[in-house]
């Protein structure tokens, strides 16, 4: 089969050669209309892709076309949410009946609260998990994104793992996008492992955030590779935000309390392996380490963002695991073309092993994610907009939540210019429970719950992180649901009325 056309956006032979190293392979170039030729209607595909960084992304956008043509659903899996608006383009053209774990696009938003699209919403240690115990339908097809093949037809992932390296060992028949665009600094940087099968599981061998346990590839015999795209679209850039002012506070009240642990003897100058989630606050909360008394931090996490390297490039970091790099356009610019100053400092795993309960157990994980809402006594809601409206899903928040060593969630106080507040008597919709949360920070401050029972942490979580338009009014609440009394004080006729009001009138503030 002849290489694709340069004019088609391929490369001419020479210029990807040395990428397919299994000279038995190069035959199987073919167009992304021929490779996504190979997909049928009702299919499940397992495809590479986490937070925006390292999806297929020739295939995909050949297959939205193909619908227009020809009607067809499948059910995708990633690893995560995808980018250069690939959920957008396929949710737009009604391919997809069914979308797991999670995803991040407004327009496929849309059309899961419609209900056009049946959206799983699951943790990311879970998802392939069930596919090798076949709780749910298994992969017809991989479309893997590699930045090479190897000699013996090992797939080299870009710019994250995710689930790429499960559903390549799963699916019958992959497809292998070599993106030339993404730079060969990336290769041995990954570290795939797959856990063993139950109920005679080994342990996960992780011990440290820069234990290596496997291969720098994805070991899958190359006949059943069925297809070679070649594509040169780079990564989508991240949209997190500079700090701003009450980013900066929240960072600022985080320093403090680490400052505190220390000296209470709970923490040294190290701290422990950080994770954080995606997004503006998180990334704002680790950048403001770099001007901490803290130093030879380490981290393991999810996804790579600007202020890991900010860490590295002031020295206050020494190793980062993850399970993707999602830069920022200027931070892309500066990291990518010097990769291999920063190659022995970073490792990409796959997701269900940067999620893994047991090593996050291990390890001691210090874990910062973003709430969309919590209430006075701690459940934390980061799904859900007004209890039913999708936002992005639940991701790896849980994962470390439930197992770190210290469970952290951050917020704004307040949303929308003021007419909703982020602390409300009672979540609509629950994704962290107060059993699996120690740490609540807005701009306002910080509310430590740990050894706390139910009416104290209501008592610490008014005071401490409400903004002060609010605080009379849930002083209030609190008061009246305690004198009627209960374990979990709570008004029930009351507990959801901010969000009524809310839905009734634009604002959650009483008329």
């Amino acid at each position: 089969m002849p290489p694709p056309d340069p004019e088609d956006g391929g490369l001419a032979l020479p210029d990807y050669l040395d990428r397919i190293r299994h000279k038995g392979l190069r035959d199987l170039v073919v167009s992304a209309d021929q490779a996504a030729a190979l997909i049928k209607d009702g299919m499940v595909l397992g495809m590479s892709g986490f937070t925006r960084a390292g999806e297929a992304k020739a295939v995909p956008l050949a297959l939205a076309e193909r619908a227009k043509r020809e009607p067809l659903k499948v059910t995708l899996m990633t690893g995560a949410s995808l980018g250069n608006d690939l959920d957008k383009t396929l949710a737009e053209a009604h391919v997809l009946s069914r979308r797991i774990p999670f995803q991040s696009d407004p327009a496929l938003r849309r059309a899961i609260n419609a209900g056009e699209v049946m959206f799983i919403d699951q943790h990311l240690s879970e998802t392939v998990e069930q596919l090798r115990t076949r709780q749910i339908p298994g992969v017809d097809l991989a479309i893997i994104e590699a930045v090479a093949i190897t000699e013996e037809g090992g797939i080299i992932p870009t710019t994250s793992v995710g689930n790429s390296a499960s559903f390549a060992l799963l699916a019958p028949k992959v497809i292998v996008e070599i993106n030339t665009s993404q730079p060969l600094a990336l290769e041995g940087m990954h570290d795939i492992f797959i856990p063993t099968y139950r109920p005679a599981r080994m342990p996960v061998p992780v011990v440290s955030p820069q234990s290596r346990i496997g291969l720098p590839y994805i070991p899958i015999p190359p006949e059943r590779i069925a297809a070679i795209v070649i594509s040169q679209k780079h990564d989508s850039a991240s949209n997190i935000l500079e700090p701003d002012e009450d980013t900066r506070a929240i960072a600022g009240h985080l320093t403090e309390f680490f400052k505190h642990e220390v000296a209470q003897g709970r923490l040294t100058n190290q701290l422990a392996p950080l994770q954080a989630g995606i997004g503006t606050i998180a990334n704002a909360v680790l950048h403001g380490l770099i001007d901490s008394p803290f130093h030879d931090l380490t981290m393991y996490s999810e996804v790579l963002q600007d202020s890991t390297f900010d860490l590295f490039d002031s020295g206050k970091m020494v190793f980062a695991s993850g399970s993707s790099l999602t830069l920022s356009p200027a931070k892309g610019a500066s990291v990518m073309p010097r990769l291999a100053e920063y190659k022995s400092r970073l490792m990409l795993r796959p997701q269900e092993i940067s999620n893994h309960p047991e090593v996050v157990r291990r390890l001691g994980i210090i874990a910062i994610n973003t709430a969309l809402e919590f209430d006075i006594y701690g459940n934390v809601n980061s799904t859900h907009v007004m209890g039913t409206q999708m936002m992005n899903g639940i991701g790896g928040s849980g994962d470390f939540a439930r197992n770190a060593f210290m469970s952290i969630f951050v917020t704004k106080s307040m949303a929308k210019g003021g007419r909703i507040s982020s602390v409300v008597p009672m979540v609509s919709h629950v994704d962290h429970t107060e059993h699996d949360v120690d740490i609540l920070v807005t701009e306002q401050g910080l509310a430590d719950l740990r050894g706390l029972a139910p009416r104290e942490r209501a008592r610490v979580i008014i005071e401490n992180t409400v903004a002060p338009e609010w605080r009379d009014l849930l002083r209030d609440y609190s008061a009246r649901a305690t004198e009627r009394g209960g374990h979990t004080p709570h008004l029930l006729e009351e507990a959801l009325s901010w969000h009524d009001q809310l839905r009734r009138t634009g604002t959650m503030k009483p008329e």
